[in-house]
């Protein structure tokens, strides 16, 4: 068993098998002797529900999945070389592929018997729109090992707007009524993409924010999770130390006991040994007796 191996089979199973499955797995490395494996295992957090629901997606439905993932790439390749075209056209594509694999994620939790809440729709939404625009992201859904939602902190692509080529006549200078005009159109315009620049940042900082507090939950839930572990360990160690003490105090009476029995038994060796030697003086003056008698 290597760790792909082992993170593939945990992020396959059910939220609440994760815990126990993934200790034993731990386990069964450290006793194989492959501690650092084993420490790699224990590290694996458990998923949220709709993370394990969009990796149960990615295992179930990979074909599916995999037309969002190939859009991806093609909308960002076609931001980096500035293709408006083929930014609108996958600007066009990505909407309602997003949706479908919405509905598709909530039917694999609901056929695995987890049920997705009303308010699943956005993480799982934030989830795949962050795998279209980001190829880190993309991999991680790719994988299928979320531990929660993913979310998005850049800035969108959207089509570049080209100028309009200049014709090939010189313009007329145009009258100061119309020049402006053209300058209050020019700023109006520039206020507009400020404000949608302004509202872009907004939006992506509360989705950060989401994120962030969504983070802050699961390490919050983390540690309570490791305070009750503290505390169960500290009641064991403390009836292990009264137990360890009391155990020590019949040691020593033990140690007492085999202390006066020894010694006792030289005192009873030393006074059996001179009963003898009394006997035996007695029995050698009798038969002296005996002896002068005959």
């Amino acid at each position: 068993m290597d760790f792909d191996e082992a993170a593939d089979r945990l992020y396959g199973m059910v939220p609440e098998e994760f815990t126990s499955a993934r200790d034993a797995l731990a386990k069964e490395a450290k006793a194989g002797g492959d501690a650092a494996l084993a420490k790699r295992i224990k590290a694996l957090r458990k998923p949220t529900v709709v993370a394990w629901a969009v990796n149960r997606t990615a295992r179930e439905r990979g074909q599916e999945l995999g037309r969002l993932l190939d859009l991806g790439r093609r909308l960002r390749d076609a931001w980096r070389t500035q293709d408006a075209d083929a930014l609108a056209e996958a600007g066009r594509e990505r909407t309602p592929l997003i949706a479908r694999l919405v509905r598709s994620v909530r039917e694999e939790a609901e056929a695995a018997g987890h049920p997705l809440g009303p308010t699943a729709d956005l993480e799982i939404e934030q989830t795949l729109d962050a795998a279209v625009v980001d190829e880190d992201a993309a991999e991680q859904v790719r994988l299928g090992r979320l531990t929660r939602p993913l979310s998005y902190s850049g800035f969108t692509p959207a089509p570049v707007v080209r100028p309009a080529p200049e014709p090939a006549a010189r313009r007329q200078p145009a009258p100061k009524a119309e020049r402006d005009e053209a300058e209050r159109e020019r700023r109006k315009a520039e206020r507009e993409r400020r404000i949608e620049s302004l509202e872009n940042a907004l939006a992506e900082a509360e989705r950060a924010a989401t994120e962030a507090e969504r983070g802050r939950a699961d390490w919050e839930a983390e540690r309570a999770e490791a305070v009750r572990e503290h505390e169960r360990r500290a009641a064991k160690v403390e009836t292990l130390t009264a137990k360890l003490a009391k155990a020590k105090d019949k040691l020593n009476a033990a140690e007492h006991r085999l202390e006066v029995a020894r010694r006792e038994e030289t005192n009873a060796e030393r006074a059996a040994r001179s009963a003898r030697q009394r006997a035996d003086q007695a029995r050698a003056a009798l038969e002296e007796a005996r002896s002068a008698h005959e």
